[in-house]
């Protein structure tokens, strides 16, 4: 059995240390609670040096938050002491970040520290939204439903980016297939048409003018004008990035992408839905309104909504109603700001937002769907055009050759 140096507090908070033998760092934790000693730290004897593993993952997914504030929730509801909770929900997870974050918020809470404290030292897990919504739940003594209602919102958020991502997969795929098959085309195929219908044509004769736009196309992309379009290609979007980074370049962009026809609707659509959901979760959990719409901001994704956003939370502050500041702002339809209105006079805003963030969301299922409805037929006709005229062009000099053949005195 391994011994173990420990450093940790006494019931008086005095710090002791000293060597145990213990299987793991986990029962010489369980042998110092006994002795009344919170373990701070332990190294086992004789390891001094330490290999960290390559190709750790440092990132907790969505879906991982949503599973472990789903079980810690039931757990909280069913009378388990908090440490107990964090120290059963560490050992379960099976990613090796995740486990050290909530072991090191479990040793934090035993030594003392608030849950919300605890969780505030791990931004990249626990965002701001989450650490509020914990510290709501812990000053009303209702944790477990600030929890249930935290993993709702998760699921909800994770179901939203979802059907975005398996509503681009479809035409991505089919885009990437076409524009793989047409440089074949371009590039292996026509140039081997070129040298047949150069040995067949005669003196002062000219291919037909599609076929010689289409050999041109393909002696650009063959030759140098191909990497150089690639090269334009990848600047173009790292550049893009860098310039999004910037105040100017993302106010700009999130602006455009606003007001792209189709797509721009869609956009908004999901801006609203996310604004009306966390703002009526926050709200609902007691997390007051001033700091529940600092939360909604940074966490809207657009940076024209998050300015529309702190524009209602500077009305509010100066006194005024909700409504008002929010209509002014132009961003949101005029049915969000009725809705809303009509919740703030009946006191009962953070429900009309639920509503109003479900009404959003099946507007975007049902805007996707008419999307995917739309680009498909798109997509195939596309596809027909482009390599069908290819396919024409390069058939042209051989009905032109068998026209001459087929005529009188035609050789």
């Amino acid at each position: 059995m391994p011994t173990f140096v420990f450093k940790g507090r006494n019931r008086l908070n005095e710090l002791v240390s000293g060597e145990r033998e213990a299987a793991s760092q986990d029962e010489l934790r369980g042998l110092l609670r006994r002795e009344q000693i919170t373990m701070t730290q332990a190294t086992e004897k004789g390891n001094v040096v330490s290999i960290p593993k390559l190709g750790r993952r440092k990132k907790v997914g969505a879906k991982e938050l949503a599973v472990f504030t789903r079980q810690f929730s039931v757990m909280i509801d069913a009378g388990l002491p908090l440490v107990q909770c964090l120290d059963i929900l560490a050992e379960q997870q099976q990613n090796p970040f995740f486990k050290d974050v909530l072991r090191q918020v479990r040793q934090n809470v035993e030594e003392g520290t608030t849950l919300f404290a605890a969780l505030e030292k791990h931004p990249k897990v626990f965002d701001s939204l989450y650490t509020h919504m914990v510290e709501a739940g812990e000053t009303g003594g209702v944790l477990d439903l600030i929890l249930q209602r935290l993993a709702t919102l998760i699921e909800k958020v994770v179901k939203l980016k979802r059907s975005i991502v398996s509503a681009s997969i479809y035409p991505a795929a089919v885009i990437a297939v076409a524009i793989g098959a047409i440089a074949v085309i371009m590039i292996v195929v026509i140039p081997q048409f070129e040298q047949i219908f150069i040995g067949l044509l005669g003196p002062g004769e000219a291919l037909p003018l599609p076929t010689r736009i289409v050999m041109g196309i393909s002696n650009f992309l063959a030759g140098w004008g191909g990497l150089g379009l690639l090269a334009f290609l990848i600047s173009a979007t790292v550049g893009i990035s860098y310039y999004y980074k910037t105040e100017k370049g993302r106010w700009q962009i999130d602006s455009l992408l606003l007001k792209l026809p189709i797509f721009g609707a869609i956009l908004r659509k999901i801006a609203v839905a996310r604004f009306s959901r966390i703002l009526s979760t926050l709200l609902s959990s007691g997390v007051p309104i001033l700091q529940s719409l600092d939360i909604t901001a940074k966490t809207a994704g657009n940076v024209v909504i998050e300015d529309a956003i702190l524009k209602v939370r500077a009305g509010v502050e100066r006194g005024e109603n909700f409504v008002e500041p929010l209509k002014a702002t132009k961003v949101f339809p005029h049915m969000v700001g009725q809705m809303i209105g009509v919740g703030e006079q009946t006191g009962a805003l953070d429900a009309m937002l639920g509503k109003i963030a479900d009404f959003y969301e099946e507007e975007v299922d049902t805007a996707i769907a008419d999307l995917l409805a739309m680009i498909e037929p798109v997509l195939i006709a596309f596809l027909g055009v482009t390599i069908g005229g290819i396919v024409i062009s390069m058939y042209l000099p051989l009905f032109t050759l068998i026209g001459k053949l087929a005529s009188p005195g035609g050789k």
